[in-house]
């Protein structure tokens, strides 16, 4: 029995010797590869060779080696492949271009070059032999080469050369080439467009159109269009959009019945890079008032009213309307004496964002409630923006309002004299300013009836008795109410909800109205509670202001996270689940701000 027992201890040793053998043998397998593979080494100069850049791990900055002797007419094609077999994951990158030569003779294909985490790595270089022409090239087009020359995205930016927060508009357009067919398509990348504030304008038909590409005929599809702000000067780079493209292409082969048999093949497309050369907006000229307002705008502040007794309000409103960044600075205040009562004024926005960017108007409404009787001056105010047309700065003022208190208790001289010391205007006297206070009170006597002994003596005197109960038990409402912690969060959250996000509840089910409502109230409650200019609403730049404020880091995650849901929900399909729960979170995390802020 000891001698078995001995002999499945050694066995058990070897079996998990070979397992850590054979998992370091995983392991050794799983180191990085980057090599060059050519579809062959010797050729006619009536040829074409494929030259394929195959990596087995995710890389960056990849820089190809200067294909000397030879001209590319296509590529570089990424293509990307992942699965999992028996839990292991298998990954494979790889770049590839197509190449004609141009010269007879002996060339080398120099070292290719890439990052893979944080190392570079190179490819070895080879030798190919360019021949005189043969009589029948053995280049048959592959179905991935003829996918690749008939298969095109392209990024189409309106503007490469804008100013600070002029509008640039991106339309992502798919050419495809009468040869082949599109049956279907997914993104893989989407584009983040740091340092820009991005509005996606829905694409809701996939209408296919006639034009040209590099001079021949070819069907185009607009697959996404974006409006983008730049929000600092300088280079910045446009994001490419990376999408796998299903595609038929045609072969040579035909059918028992003569047609053409068609195969699928999947490609990678990308956009590409773009980089914009922001100008700075410039000094020159430049108002003292100025707040980053770029376009073309009308500037106004009115009241409803210009006559009215003390105690009763108006609304002065200030408003702009035009063209340009309208959701990206703050509108002036106006001077108001100091006599009159004004409270925080309602933010009313009617912006469209349009193909060519943001127009509609913005507005304050305050109301005003004047507490003395007299005439308050509201003095004009000035709004400056810079027209990114005619390269100027603009400044427009308002007219001046005169608002005449008629009725209303006469103020005090050190009252009149702040609430008009800077127009040089005082509150007018008149002899009826105590005409409200009855001199003749038409007083009546008192009947003989005595109180003491009356029914309603007793009704008094027992009163409170009867109170008492009613009391008791308000009071232990009202201490189960406060002990309710739970209970109490739920209400602040849904106060704060129904003050910021009321428009987004009404909009559940309807996705792009819900996104856009949603995220137009976490702007206005960031607005309300710190108080800063909205040309700096960048993530990077919420997240700071956050940051400083002291707030956890995990509530400014699910901040940020909310926006990127807002941008991503316009061309991503989201359910009225996925809705409803960002609904919640939204409600949950303005709830966590309030405390911390």
């Amino acid at each position: 029995m000891d001698r078995l027992w001995s002999k499945f201890l050694i066995f058990f040793h070897i079996f998990l010797l070979a397992g850590n053998f054979s998992h370091a043998q995983e392991e050794q397998k799983e180191e990085v590869s980057f090599e060059m593979k050519l579809s062959k080494q010797k050729l006619g100069i009536n040829e074409r060779l494929r030259v394929e850049f195959t990596m087995n791990k995710d890389g960056d900055n990849f820089n190809p080696p200067p294909f000397v002797g030879f001209k590319v007419v296509m590529g570089p094609s990424q293509s990307i492949s992942s699965s999992w077999i028996n839990g292991k994951r298998t990954y494979s990158k790889s770049y590839s271009y197509i190449l004609v030569p141009t010269a007879r003779g002996k060339f080398s294909i120099k070292q290719a070059i890439i990052e893979i985490d944080g190392e570079t790595y190179k490819t070895l270089p080879k030798s190919v032999e360019v021949t005189a022409a043969v009589d029948k090239p053995n280049d048959a087009k592959t179905v991935d080469d003829v996918a690749d020359e008939n298969l095109h995205l392209v990024a189409e930016v309106s503007k490469s050369n804008p100013y600070l927060n002029e509008a640039v508009t991106v339309i992502y357009k798919l050419y495809v080439s009468p040869n082949i067919s599109v049956t279907n398509y997914r993104p893989l990348d989407n584009p983040k467009y740091n340092n820009f504030w991005s509005q996606d304008i829905p694409v809701t038909k996939h209408t296919a159109q006639n034009g040209t590409y590099q001079g021949k005929p070819y069907r185009f599809v607009v697959l996404k269009r974006v409006v983008l702000y730049p929000q600092k000067a300088g280079k910045l780079e446009i994001e490419p959009l990376s999408l796998e493209i299903f595609v038929d292409v045609p072969t040579n082969r035909r059918d028992f019945f003569g047609g053409r048999i068609y195969k699928q093949a999947s490609k990678t497309v990308s956009a590409g890079r773009r980089t914009l050369n922001v100008k700075a907006l410039p000094e020159a000229g430049k108002p003292s008032n100025f707040g980053g307002a770029v376009g073309d705008f009308e500037f106004s502040v009115s009241a409803s009213k210009t006559q009215l007794n003390a105690s009763e309000s108006l609304q002065a409103k200030v408003e702009i309307k035009g063209k340009g960044n309208l959701k990206l600075f703050q509108l002036p205040e106006p001077e108001l004496p100091s006599a009159l009562e004004v409270y925080e004024p309602e933010y009313d926005e009617k912006v469209r964002t349009l193909i060519s960017g943001m127009e509609g108007s913005v507005a304050n409404n305050y109301t005003v409630v004047p507490a003395y009787r007299g005439k308050y001056p509201i003095p004009s105010i000035s709004f400056s923006y810079f027209n990114p047309k005619t390269k100027k700065y603009v400044t427009l003022n308002s007219e001046e309002i005169n608002i005449e208190v008629l009725e209303g208790p006469e103020g005090s001289s050190n009252q009149e004299t702040a609430a008009t010391r800077s127009n040089k205007q005082f509150v007018v006297p008149t002899s009826k300013q105590f005409h409200f206070i009855k001199i003749k009170p038409n007083l009546t006597k008192i009947g003989a009836n005595y109180f003491f002994g009356s029914s309603s003596f007793y009704l008094w005197l027992f009163a409170p008795l009867l109170l008492i109960p009613i009391a008791v038990f308000s009071f232990k409402k009202r201490e189960a109410i406060a002990s309710d912690v739970v209970g109490n969060k739920i209400k602040r959250a849904n106060k704060l909800a129904r003050k910021y996000l009321s428009t987004a509840k009404k909009e559940l089910g309807h996705k792009e109205a819900f996104y856009v409502a949603l995220e137009k109230g976490l702007h206005n409650y960031l607005k309300a509670k710190l108080k800063i200019e909205t040309s700096e609403f960048s993530k990077e730049k919420i997240t700071s202001i956050l940051s400083e404020k002291n707030v956890a880091q995990e509530d400014t995650e699910g901040f940020i996270d909310l926006l990127t849901n807002c941008e991503m929900a316009r061309y991503s399909p989201f359910s009225d689940v996925q809705m409803q729960k960002d609904y919640e979170k939204a409600s949950d995390v303005i709830s966590k701000l309030d405390k911390q802020l």
